[in-house]
C-alpha cells in the first residue's frame, strides 16, 4: 500500500488503527470498564431521549450505535458519546411543535436532526473547520449554557411533579407549573419517589466511585415495584420494545425544514463545543495530541450513524466518560463492550426497567442539568470586567425567554457584535519619544514623551475593515488638526494591522488625497510583508510609491529629519 494512502486511511479510521494496534495487556480493564460503564448508559439515556420529548429506548438505539461508530472514527481513546441534557432542550424545542402526541413522528424528527448535525460536523471537520467553535466568548458560551440549563430543568419540573403542561417556552412551562401546584394538582407519590432520587443523586455525587444515578435508579424502580406505586398513579417508563434498532431514513412532511435544520446546527455547535472541550481535557491528561477536524468528524459520523437507526443527536458525555476513566479504561473498546452490553439488554431483558419511574428519569436529568450552571467564574468575569459578564447574561436570559433554537442565534448574534465591536473602536495611540526608554510611546501615558515637530505617529491597534474604516479615516484627520506643530508628514505604525480590505483600501486612497491637498504626506511603517501585498493587490503600494513605506518607526523618523532638516534628536 503507497505510503501517502495508508496515512490518509489512518487520518480518518484512528480509532481503528488504535484495535489493530490493542495490546492484551489492556482487555480486562477495558472489559470491566465497559460493564461498569453499562450501569450508567442505560438510565441515563433513557432519561436524555424522554428529555428530549421522545420515547426512552430511542435513547438507547442513540446510545449503541454512536458508540459503535466513534470507536472506529473518532480521535479520543477515552470520550463516551450518547445523549446528553445539554442537548435536550434545542431537540425538545423543535419535537414538540410538531410531534407532541406521537412519538412516531418524534423520533423521525429527532433523527433528521441528528442527520443535520452530523452532516454539518463531517463537512466542517473535512473543511478544517474545527476552529469555529472558539468563535464563541467564554462569558458567551456560559451564558448560553446556563440558559440550556435552566430550559432544561425546567422542562423535567412538570415530571418530577407528576404534572402535564404543554411546553410553551420555559417562563411560560415554569407559570403553568405553578399555577397547576397551587390548584393542587400536583401528585404527590411521584414527587417523593423523584425528589428522593433526586437527593440521593446529589448526596452521593461527591463520591465518584460511588454509581451515585445508578443507586438511585435502582432504588427507585425497586420502591415502584414492592409498593405498587405505578398502581397510584406514579407513571413508569413500561415496557421496552425488544430488539435493535433498524436502518430508516427519517423523513417527515408538512414541518418546517428551516426549523429543523437551524435546529441541527444548533445541536452540532453545542455539540461540538462541548466535546473539543473535554476532548482536549482528556488528552492533556493522557499525553496525547488533540486534532478538532478529525473530533468534528468523528462526532459527526456518529450522529449520522444514529440518525439513520432511530436515534436522536448526540454528544461526548461529561458524566459517563469520567466513569470511564475511573474504571480504567484504556481504549475505545471500552465504548464498544458497553454498546454491547446495552444491545444483550435490550435483547434478552427488555421488561427489567419497566418499573422505573418518570420522576426519577426526571431527577437524572435535573442533576445533570444542575451541574451544567456556571457561576464561579462568572463571579470572576464580574469584578474583572462587567461588560463581558452583562453580555453574559443577555444570551442567558435570550435562551431562558425565548427557548434554545434562537438562543444559539443569539449567542452567535452576540458573538459576532462583540468581535465587531472592538474592531470598530480599537485603541489608538499618537506616539512620542520618552527620554531614557527606547522605542515610541503613548503620549497620553506618557505626558513627558517629546513629539517632532512637523511629524504625526499615530498607532492603529487593529485590522482595517469595512467597520472601522470611516473611523479610521477621522481618527487620522484629528491627529493632524491636533498637532502642536504644522504637519508635513504622517506616518502610521502599522505593526498591529494584520489586514486591509477593499473598503479600507479605498478609504486610504481617499484620505491621501485629502491630506497631500493640505499638504501632508501619508506613509507607513512596520507593515507586515502579508498586509504589503494586498497593499500591491489593491493597487496602493505603486500609486504610493516604495519610499512610502518604512522596516521600523525609528526609521520612519530618521528619513523625515533627513529629508526636512528639523533639528531634533531621538
Amino acid at each position: 500500500m503507497p505510503e501517502k494512502t495508508r496515512l490518509d486511511w489512518q487520518r480518518w479510521l484512528p480509532g481503528l488503527v488504535t484495535l489493530l494496534h490493542y495490546q492484551p495487556a489492556w482487555l480486562p480493564r477495558d472489559i470491566a470498564a465497559g460493564l461498569v460503564l453499562t450501569t450508567m448508559l442505560v438510565p441515563v439515556g433513557i432519561a436524555y431521549a424522554e428529555a428530549s420529548g421522545v420515547p426512552g429506548i430511542y435513547g438507547l438505539y442513540a446510545t449503541i450505535i454512536p458508540l459503535l461508530a466513534y470507536a472506529l472514527f473518532g480521535p479520543s481513546r477515552i470520550l463516551v458519546l450518547g445523549p446528553d441534557s445539554a442537548l435536550a432542550a434545542p431537540i425538545l424545542a423543535v419535537v414538540v411543535q410538531y410531534a407532541a402526541s406521537d412519538p412516531q413522528r418524534a423520533i423521525a424528527i429527532a433523527s433528521m436532526m441528528a442527520l443535520v448535525a452530523g452532516a454539518f460536523c463531517v463537512i466542517a471537520g473535512l473543511l478544517r473547520l474545527g476552529f469555529i467553535t472558539e468563535l464563541l466568548s467564554k462569558p458567551i458560551r456560559y451564558g448560553y449554557m446556563n440558559g440550556i440549563a435552566l430550559t432544561v430543568l425546567i422542562s423535567q419540573l412538570p415530571k418530577l411533579f407528576g404534572i402535564k403542561v404543554d411546553s410553551q417556552g420555559p417562563l411560560r412551562d415554569l407559570w403553568q407549573l405553578a399555577e397547576a401546584l397551587l390548584a393542587g394538582q400536583g401528585h404527590w407519590p411521584s414527587f417523593v419517589v423523584g425528589g428522593g432520587s433526586l437527593a440521593l443523586i446529589l448526596l452521593l455525587k461527591p463520591f465518584k466511585r460511588l454509581p451515585g444515578i445508578l443507586i438511585a435508579v435502582v432504588l427507585a424502580t425497586l420502591a415502584v415495584s414492592l409498593l405498587g406505586l405505578d398502581q397510584q398513579g406514579v407513571k413508569v417508563l413500561g415496557q421496552l420494545p425488544q430488539g435493535l434498532p433498524t436502518f430508516v431514513f427519517p423523513w417527515v412532511t408538512d414541518i418546517d425544514l428551516v426549523e429543523v435544520v437551524l435546529g441541527g446546527v444548533a445541536v452540532a455547535l453545542v455539540s461540538f463545543a462541548d466535546t473539543s472541550v473535554l476532548s482536549r481535557s482528556y488528552a492533556a491528561r493522557m499525553k496525547m495530541p488533540v486534532n478538532p477536524n478529525q473530533e468534528m468528524f468523528g462526532l459527526g459520523v456518529a450522529n449520522l450513524a444514529s440518525g439513520l437507526f432511530q436515534g436522536i443527536p448526540i454528544s461526548s458525555s461529561s458524566s459517563r466518560t469520567p466513569v470511564a476513566e475511573a474504571a480504567g479504561s484504556q481504549t475505545q473498546l471500552t465504548g464498544i463492550i458497553g454498546a454491547l452490553a446495552v444491545t444483550l439488554l435490550l435483547l434478552v431483558a427488555p421488561n427489567l426497567m419497566q418499573y422505573l419511574p418518570n420522576s426519577a428519569l426526571a431527577a437524572v436529568v435535573i442533576a445533570a442539568a444542575l451541574g451544567l450552571f456556571e457561576f464561579a467564574d462568572l463571579k470572576r468575569i464580574f469584578r474583572m470586567q462587567q461588560w463581558e459578564f452583562w453580555l453574559s447574561f443577555t444570551c442567558f436570559v435570550g435562551v431562558a425567554v425565548f427557548g434554545a433554537i434562537p438562543g444559539i442565534g443569539i449567542a452567535v448574534a452576540i458573538s459576532v457584535i462583540e468581535f465587531l465591536w472592538d474592531g470598530w473602536r480599537p485603541h489608538h495611540a499618537v506616539l512620542g519619544r520618552v527620554d531614557g526608554t527606547r522605542g515610541y510611546h503613548d503620549v497620553q501615558r506618557y505626558p513627558q514623551a517629546r513629539r517632532i515637530p512637523g511629524l504625526v505617529l499615530l498607532r492603529w491597534d487593529a485590522p482595517l475593515f469595512f467597520a472601522n474604516a470611516e473611523q479610521f479615516q477621522s481618527t487620522v484627520m484629528a491627529a493632524v488638526d491636533a498637532s502642536p506643530t504644522p504637519v508635513q508628514r504622517l506616518v502610521i505604525a502599522a505593526e498591529p494591522v494584520t489586514s486591509i480590505d477593499i473598503t479600507s483600501a479605498d478609504m486610504l486612497a481617499e484620505l491621501d488625497r485629502a491630506l497631500e491637498a493640505r499638504g501632508v504626506e501619508l506613509q507607513f511603517a512596520e507593515m507586515k510583508d502579508p498586509v504589503k501585498d494586498k497593499m500591491r493587490q489593491f493597487e496602493l503600494f505603486e500609486h504610493m510609491g516604495e519610499t512610502a513605506f518604512h522596516p521600523t518607526v525609528g526609521a520612519a523618523v530618521d528619513a523625515y529629519l533627513e529629508e526636512s532638516g528639523v533639528d531634533w534628536k531621538p
